[in-house]
C-alpha cells in the first residue's frame, strides 16, 4: 500500500539569529548548560508557541536537540500546538533512522487531525523503511483509512501478530463501521472476548447508520454501563429511519438511567419531534434542555428547535429561538425561511430571504427551495420565475432537480400547467416521480384530463409509475366517471405489485402521540370517538354542508361515498382531539397524504363550529384552521 505525499528527506533547523553580541572580555556568568532531562521537563510543561520556540533554541545551543528523547517531545509538542510542519522537520532532520515511537507519533498527529492523506503516506514511508508498526501505530492509522486502503492495513495486522490486540480489533471495528461494512464490523464484534463500551457504541452506529435499527437495538440492549454517546447512537438510529415514537421513548428511559443528556441529544429528540408534530414535547424538551445547562442559543441547537417548531406549526415559538441565536449562520436563516414557506407565510419567507441577503450572507441551494416553494403557495408566478433565474445569474448556484420541481409546482398551480410541461422537457436531468406527480396533480386539478393522461399512460409503460401516478390517473378518470378505466388503473397496481399508501394521521394528547387510519375502530374511546362524529355530522349538515362524493373513487352508492368520507383519518383525530383536550385549547394533526378537498372544507366548518383553532401539516404544507377560514387560502 504505497502513497504519494511530498515529504522533505532532510530539513533541519537553524538557531535563531542572535540578539546580542559578546565579546572575549565579557565578565557575565556563562548560562547553564540545558540538559535533556531539563529540556524534556519544560517540554511537558509548554502550552504556547513562543515558550516553545525559546526552549528550542536553548536545545540547540546546547547541542541536544537531536537527542531522541528531547527531539521526541519537540516533535510532539510542536504537533500538540498545530504547527506540524516543524515537527516534519524535526523528525526529517533526525540523523539516526526514526524507531517506531517517533513514526507513530507522526503518523498520529496528523490522522487526529483529520489529515489522512498525509497520514497514510507517512505509513507507507514508515514500511518502505523497513520499520515494523506496533498496537499503536496500527489504531491511528486506521482512524484514517477508507475501506480498500483499511483492508489492506488489517491484513498487515494479521501478519503481524497483533490481531488480537484490544486496541487494534477495536479500531479495526471502528473503521470497517465508518465505512458501513456491517458484515466484516459485525464479525469482528461477534468473535470480540472482551468487548468494551466503545465497540459496542461503534457497533450500534454502524448498524443503525445501514438501517439495521433493530440490530442496533439488541447490541445496545446488550451494553453494560452505557454512556451517553451510547444512548445517543441508538436515540439518532431510530429518529434517522423513521421511528421517532422510540426514539423519544427512548430518551425518556435515559433521563430514568439518570445519564446526563448533552446537545447531540437535544438535536435527535428534537429532530423526532418534528417529524412526529409533537409540540407538547418539544416544548417540555426545550425547556428541559435551558434549565439544564444546554446552551439553545448557539446555532446548531438553536436552529434544531427552529426546525422543530417550524415542524410543528409554531411559527411564534420558531420565531422567538431564531431571534435568540447569536452568530446566525446560513443554515439556521434556512430553517426559519423554509418554515414560513411550508406553514403558508409567504410574504414573510420572502421577508426573511431580503433580510438576509441585506446581511451579505450567502444563499444556498437550501435558501431557494425554501423562497420557491414560498411563491409556490402563494401563487407569485413573477417572482418565483425571477427568483430561480437568480440563482444561476447572481449567485452562480446551478438549478437542482429539487428547484425544477419548485418552479413547475409555482407554475402548475396557477394553471400554467403547458409552460410546466415544456419546462420538465427541457430540464438538463431526468425528471423523477416527484416532478410528474406535481405535474399528474396540476392536471386533475385543472382539468386537463387529456395532458394528465398522456403523462400517466407515458408513466406505466416506461415504468416509472408508483401508487400517486395510479391515484392520479384513477382520479382523472373517475372525475369524468370513466369506471372502467378507474378499475383498468386498479388492476395495473395488482399487476405491478404497486399498494396505495393508506392515509395515517397523528395526534399528540398529553405528550403521547395517537395515531388513526381510515375507518380505524382500535383506539380504546373509538365509541366516544364515532359519537363526536355523529355529533359533528349534524352541526355540518346544519351549516349546509355538502359531502363532496365524487372525490370517492369507488363506483358505489352515494351514502356509502358519504360514509368512505366520514371516517378519513384525520377526522377521526380532530374528534378524538375534541374529546380529549379543554374547549378552545388548539388542536395538531399529521397527516402523511395530502388534504382532500372534502376534509379540507370540513375542517374550515369544524374551527367554526367549535371555536378551536385546528393545524394540519399534510405531505405538502401546513393548513391552519382558524374560525372557518384556511390560511392556504383554499389555493393549495
Amino acid at each position: 500500500m504505497m502513497l504519494t505525499m511530498s515529504i522533505p528527506t532532510r530539513l533541519p533547523l537553524s538557531p535563531p539569529p542572535s540578539t546580542s553580541t559578546s565579546t572575549s572580555t565579557s565578565t557575565s556568568h556563562p548560562s547553564p548548560v540545558l540538559l535533556p532531562d531539563r529540556a524534556c521537563t519544560l517540554l511537558d510543561g509548554c502550552a504556547t508557541i513562543p515558550r516553545l520556540l525559546e526552549i528550542h533554541a536553548a536545545a540547540l545551543r546546547a547541542g541536544i536537540h537531536s537527542h531522541p528523547i528531547v527531539n521526541f517531545k519537540l516533535q510532539r509538542t510542536y504537533a500538540s500546538l498545530g504547527r506540524l510542519d516543524r515537527s516534519l522537520s524535526l523528525f526529517f532532520s533526525l540523523t539516526d533512522s526514526p524507531n517506531v515511537y517517533l513514526w507513530t507519533s507522526l503518523i498520529h498527529s496528523h490522522a487526529s487531525r483529520a489529515l489522512h492523506s498525509q497520514a497514510l503516506s507517512l505509513f507507507s514511508l514508515m514500511l518502505s523503511s523497513g520499520v515494523a508498526p506496533n498496537a499503536h501505530t496500527y489504531s491511528s492509522i486506521l482512524k484514517s483509512c477508507p475501506l480498500n486502503q483499511g483492508r489492506a492495513v488489517h491484513s498487515h495486522v494479521v501478519k503481524s501478530s497483533l490481531a488480537n490486540e484490544p486496541y487494534v480489533r477495536t479500531t479495526l471495528l471502528d473503521m470497517y463501521a465508518r465505512a458501513g461494512d456491517t458484515e466484516s464490523a459485525s464479525h469482528l464484534f461477534e468473535t470480540m472476548t472482551d468487548r468494551t463500551l466503545v465497540t459496542s457504541t461503534a457497533m450500534i452506529t454502524c448498524h443503525a447508520k445501514n438501517g439495521s435499527v433493530d440490530d442496533a437495538r439488541r447490541v445496545f440492549d446488550s451494553t453494560i454501563d452505557r454512556d451517553v454517546v451510547c444512548w445517543n447512537a441508538m436515540i439518532d438510529g431510530y429518529t434517522q429511519h423513521g421511528r421517532p415514537n422510540e426514539a423519544l421513548s427512548l430518551f425518556r428511559d435515559m433521563l430514568s438511567s439518570k445519564i446526563r443528556f448533552n446537545d447531540v441529544s437535544v438535536l435527535s429528540v428534537a429532530s423526532a419531534c418534528a417529524q412526529l408534530g409533537a409540540l407538547e414535547s418539544g416544548r417540555w424538551i426545550h425547556a428541559y434542555a435551558k434549565s439544564n445547562g444546554i446552551d439553545v442559543g448557539e446555532a446548531q441547537v438553536g436552529t434544531a428547535l427552529v426546525d422543530m417548531y417550524c415542524k410543528c406549526g409554531s411559527l411564534e415559538d420558531a420565531r422567538l429561538v431564531f431571534d435568540g441565536i447569536g452568530n446566525k449562520d446560513v443554515v439556521a436563516w434556512n430553517s426559519m425561511i423554509v418554515g414560513y414557506a411550508v406553514n403558508g407565510l409567504s410574504r414573510e419567507a420572502l421577508r426573511l430571504f431580503s433580510d438576509m441577503t441585506q446581511l451579505k450572507l450567502r444563499p444556498t441551494d437550501i435558501t431557494f427551495i425554501g423562497v420557491l416553494s414560498a411563491c409556490g403557495h402563494a401563487g407569485l408566478v413573477d417572482e418565483g420565475r425571477r427568483l430561480f433565474h437568480s440563482m444561476k445569474e447572481d449567485y452562480a448556484i446551478e438549478p437542482k432537480i429539487e428547484h425544477y420541481g419548485c418552479l413547475i409546482d409555482v407554475l402548475s398551480r396557477a394553471g400554467h400547467v403547458e409552460e410546466a410541461y415544456e419546462l420538465v422537457k427541457s430540464m438538463p436531468m431526468e425528471p423523477d416521480q416527484v416532478l410528474w406527480g406535481t405535474l399528474l396533480g396540476a392536471c386533475k386539478l385543472h382539468g386537463n384530463a387529456s395532458l394528465g393522461e398522456e403523462i400517466a399512460e407515458f408513466l406505466v409503460a416506461n415504468g416509472l409509475a408508483n401508487s400517486g401516478t395510479y391515484t392520479l390517473l384513477s382520479n382523472i378518470y373517475a372525475s369524468k366517471g370513466d369506471w372502467k378505466n378507474v378499475a383498468r388503473a386498479r388492476a395495473l397496481m395488482k399487476e405491478h405489485k404497486i399498494q396505495k399508501e393508506p392515509g395515517c394521521s397523528s395526534i399528540e394528547v398529553d405528550g403521547r402521540v395517537y395515531e388513526f387510519l381510515m375507518g380505524d375502530l382500535s383506539h380504546p374511546k373509538s365509541g366516544d370517538i364515532y359519537a363526536m362524529l355523529e355529533e359533528l355530522r349534524e352541526a355540518l349538515k346544519a351549516r349546509g354542508y355538502v359531502p363532496r362524493t365524487e372525490l370517492v373513487l369507488h363506483d358505489v352508492d352515494e351514502a356509502e361515498k358519504e360514509r368512505v368520507l366520514s371516517v378519513h383519518s384525520e377526522r377521526l383525530a380532530i374528534a378524538f382531539g375534541l374529546i380529549s383536550t379543554r374547549p378552545g385549547t388548539p388542536i395538531r394533526i399529521v397527516k402523511n397524504l395530502r388534504v382532500c378537498l372534502d376534509c379540507h372544507e370540513v375542517t374550515k366548518l369544524i374551527s367554526k363550529i367549535t371555536g378551536r383553532r385546528i393545524v394540519v401539516r399534510d405531505r405538502n404544507r401546513f393548513h391552519h384552521f382558524v374560525d372557518g377560514a384556511c390560511s392556504c387560502g383554499d389555493y393549495w
